[in-house]
């Protein structure tokens, strides 16, 4: 389960359909509807969050608006509740951790796109609407994160 810090407009179709897919896991997971995943890393900030619920679908709800914006039909009914009410914190750090990690996945499996591969290259990492960039390292439930600065995760040298 991967859901992106990054704003939705970096995925490629098929980032956008996964993070469709796996946000509306994370929905069930936090709305009690499933066994698993329930103590999966990428849930920790919704549940520090004072409405989980509410801010997983806000999440979902802009990754709808993106599908829209592409002309893919996503069922906005599957979103239980949103909350627009309030951003959640993110480090630069994670940012750019996950601005590497989502570029290598797309030169791999779309080497084409172009235009998605230099907004993600190079300047200033928007993120996620309901998230707000501070300044840190890599999140602390991010997989690996342990021992490792931002520059080791975006390749650069310290």
């Amino acid at each position: 389960m991967r859901l992106w810090s990054l704003h939705p407009h970096y995925l490629d179709r098929q980032g956008l359909l996964a993070a469709w897919r796996e946000s509306l896991l994370a929905q069930a997971v936090l709305l009690g509807r499933t066994k698993g995943y329930t103590n999966h890393p990428q849930l920790f900030r919704f549940r520090e969050s004072k409405d989980p619920a509410g801010a997983l679908g806000a999440y979902l709800k802009e990754i709808a608006d993106e599908a829209h914006n592409r002309n893919y039909r996503f069922d906005q009914e599957k979103i239980e509740r949103i909350n627009h009410g309030f951003t959640i914190d993110v480090t630069d750090g994670q940012l750019e951790f996950e601005r590497q990690h989502l570029l290598a996945k797309i030169l791999v499996r779309n080497p084409l796109e172009t235009e998605r591969i230099a907004s993600l290259s190079a300047g200033p990492i928007t993120p996620h609407p309901i998230f707000h960039a501070v300044h840190g390292p890599i999140e602390h439930w991010e997989r690996g994160s342990l021992d490792r600065a931002p520059e080791e995760a975006s390749g650069q040298q310290a």
